[in-house]
């Protein structure tokens, strides 16, 4: 293939990224401000409520990617086409389990929520819930096309589908809220632009790659092989749901729809801090892999995590020390007084998350070592020892409660994977002595700075908010810099040199 399918898959996935996070930044503001906090927090919750049917994918499109890629490279046209039938019965099966489970979903609204939800909000959770269910139905084997679209090595494609989709859907959103739509119309866009991108795939698949599904004989081994490699991918899809979305939903049973307005706010600014690391580990970690492959030892292997982490802690640092400080007024400006709340929400999500993305690199060896199954059984009960925290704190302290209970199980997750990287061989009092350390002085030095500084800023308004970005800015590079060394340094400017 082509390096320039490379190259220009890499630019898309970038611009992907930038797009969808400037566009969701505008767009957020203006759902919560047509839609008003109760409405808001009804389209949230039933997003997270039926997102849940997304799991059922069972990580059969990551197996598609892996096998069509195979028959590729063995030239076995058959064998291909016999696999994709396959995939295709069990596709058919997860849609039938997908209504069933949906349906059952559907039947029980009113038990779960007759509480905390009108009887016109619940009439609307329903005709939302039968859109979705329909969605889920058809997208979850939709995703097929993508898979095999990946397998063929045609990465360009999907990648500027998706930023195609993404830019008409913030038009056509932007239209129908002036318009004076309400959640359902929100579903609705969503779903009707999942089915047209799909049949346009579909197009190109076996139009323009001229794929072909056929059975030739069904094999139980097909099943039993894609179960063995796809499981942990299924487990992870698993855990991720529970984790962000099982906070809307237990705030929909305990609470009411603008508290979960609130939360969901929090959690997408805190996601938006997480995908800044795995940027940065996305561009450096493949060397955990030729490591592994090449034989280096664990103590050359904490060097480059430490090595890693420093440029990595040196850059979140930035993003969670300017959240600390003008978080709470961006909230403000952005969405308005009502979801000032979400700043704690999102910061102890930041907060959280800061030490495991500087390991990075150390997820990566697991990974190409094979080592995931203690970490991901240690991360699903930590998050349901969480969640169960935090619904017991909701009823008490709504949004703020839920992610207490979280983070807390986050941390304890942390220290217990800590302790399993030193077990396999990593220098972990290393790590936290040459990486975490040197940044705590500096960085509350930052924080008091800056803080003087903004006392005399009274105001909170855009054009003030900029100002004090600046002076922040400043302040962390003059103060943050002198940590580092001349290599990392430039790593901060030019982190390509890395993979050099």
């Amino acid at each position: 293939m082509p390096r320039s399918q490379y190259k220009s898959a890499a630019i898309l996935s970038y611009v992907n990224f930038i797009l969808t996070n400037i566009l969701g930044l505008i767009v957020t503001p203006l759902i919560i401000h047509k839609l008003g906090p109760s409405q808001y927090g009804l389209y949230t919750l039933i997003g997270a409520f039926v997102g849940y049917l997304s799991i059922l994918d069972l990580g059969l499109n990551n197996a598609i990617i892996r096998f069509v890629s195979h028959y590729r490279a063995k030239d076995n046209r058959s064998e291909e086409e016999n696999f994709l039938a396959i995939c295709l019965i069990i596709y058919s099966i997860i849609s039938l389990l997908i209504i069933a489970v949906g349906l059952f979903l559907y039947q029980n609204l009113d038990f779960l929520f007759d509480r905390t939800l009108s009887a016109e909000e619940l009439s609307q959770a329903r005709v939302m819930m039968i859109i979705l269910i329909i969605n889920f139905t058809i997208t979850i084997p939709g995703g097929a096309f993508t898979g095999i679209c990946t397998g063929y090595e045609k990465f360009v494609f999907p990648r500027l589908m998706t930023i195609i989709k993404y830019v008409v859907r913030t038009v056509l959103v932007i239209s129908i809220l002036y318009m004076g739509s309400n959640a359902i119309g929100l579903v609705l866009v969503d779903s009707i632009l999942n089915f047209i991108f799909i049949a346009i795939t579909a197009y190109y698949v076996f139009k323009i790659l001229n794929v072909k599904i056929k059975l030739h004989a069904f094999n139980f081994s097909y099943i039993r092989e894609i179960i063995n490699y796809s499981f942990f991918v299924f487990f992870y899809a698993f855990i991720y749901q529970i984790q962000w979305r099982s906070g809307q939903f237990i705030l929909g049973i305990s609470s009411n729809t603008a508290i979960v307005g609130i939360y969901s706010v929090g959690v997408m600014l805190g996601i938006y801090y997480t995908t800044i690391g795995s940027i940065i580990n996305g561009l450096m970690l493949p060397k955990a892999v030729q490591s592994v492959c090449n034989g280096t030892d664990l103590d050359q292997m904490t060097e480059q995590m430490i090595r890693i982490g420093r440029l990595t802690m040196f850059i979140l640092l930035y993003f969670l020390g300017a959240f600390i400080l003008m978080g709470q007024d961006f909230i403000v400006l952005w969405v308005g007084e009502t979801y000032a709340k979400s700043w704690i929400v999102a910061l102890l999500i930041m907060i959280a998350y800061t030490i495991p993305m500087a390991q990075g690199y150390a997820h990566s060896i697991l990974e190409a070592r094979k080592l995931l199954k203690f970490r991901t059984y240690s991360f699903f009960i930590f998050v349901v020892l969480g969640l169960l925290s935090g619904w017991l704190l909701s009823y008490k302290y709504d949004s703020t409660g839920m992610i207490i209970g979280l983070f807390g199980g986050m941390i304890v997750f942390q220290l217990i994977m800590n302790i399993y990287y030193s077990k396999i061989g990593f220098d972990i009092w290393s790590f936290f002595k040459r990486t975490i350390l040197p940044y705590i002085l500096p960085f509350i030095l930052v924080l008091g700075l800056a803080y003087a500084v903004f006392l005399f800023f009274k105001t909170n308004n855009w054009f003030w908010f900029f100002i004090k970005s600046i002076i922040y800015s400043v302040i962390y590079l003059l103060v943050l810099s002198l940590i580092l060394t001349k290599e990392e340094r430039a790593l901060v400017f030019k982190p390509s040199q890395y993979l050099k």
